[in-house]
């Protein structure tokens, strides 16, 4: 799609790093190069103010990618967009039946009101729920890991959504300060919200989350 729209050597492409590696292959599979922007803390997603100081000369587009259900707020790219003259594109997320999206509402509010000691998602404009993102709070990666597996440990299947941001892998390594895509590397968790979940899993959810909640405090 880059190739079609005339995106090619020489060019660059403003890109997330927090979320899959495919994006920035794409870029470089048309022989520009990508150009990591950080993400807005609440939603995961492409924080507009970061992409327009990302933008030089070069620039030839931005490709905006919608998280976990989540959506990005493709109305100011686009306005970036018609201001310098970029492309701007999206990647969505897979659509589940409306049912399945309901139920997955359902268990995500019941999480959302019972949960403590983590940072529930911020819902937003029709967060249809892909994954259950909360933040853990504590020293930020080392404690993450730690909830993570005492979580699975009372039989909670949970993941880290991000484990690496591209920016830091070997072939995409860069400099670029980004300290929120950072910091939700870190502090991330995707908790299960799956339309299968009986009530009694989800109560084990939450039971274990806020046993083990309140034991972990930020270092001063």
């Amino acid at each position: 799609m880059l190739r079609a729209a005339g995106v090619g050597a020489g060019d660059e492409v403003v890109v997330p790093a927090f979320g899959n590696v495919e994006v920035a292959e794409a870029v470089t599979q048309a022989g520009a190069l990508p150009v990591f922007a950080d993400i807005e803390p609440a939603g995961y997603c492409l924080d507009a103010s970061a992409v327009e100081a990302a933008i030089t000369p070069r620039t030839a587009g931005i490709v905006v990618v919608h998280r976990f259900g989540r959506r990005a707020d493709i109305a100011r790219m686009h306005v970036l967009g018609q201001r310098h003259g970029l492309l701007v594109l999206e990647q969505g997320e897979s659509e589940a039946p409306y049912d399945e999206m309901a139920q997955r509402r359902e268990r995500a509010a019941y999480l959302d009101a019972k949960l403590k000691g983590v940072r529930t998602p911020d819902g937003g404009s029709g967060h249809t729920y892909q994954q259950y993102v909360v933040r853990v709070p504590g020293n930020g990666r080392p404690d993450r890991d730690a909830f993570a597996r005492a979580l699975r440990a009372k039989g909670v299947e949970c993941r880290v959504p991000v484990k690496t941001p591209v920016h830091r892998l070997p072939e995409f390594r860069s400099r670029v300060a980004l300290p929120e895509t950072e910091r939700a590397a870190d502090e991330t968790l995707a908790l299960p919200v799956d339309a299968s979940l009986t009530k009694r899993e989800m109560q084990r959810t939450v039971s274990a989350c806020n046993a083990l909640g309140g034991l972990l405090q930020p270092a001063f």
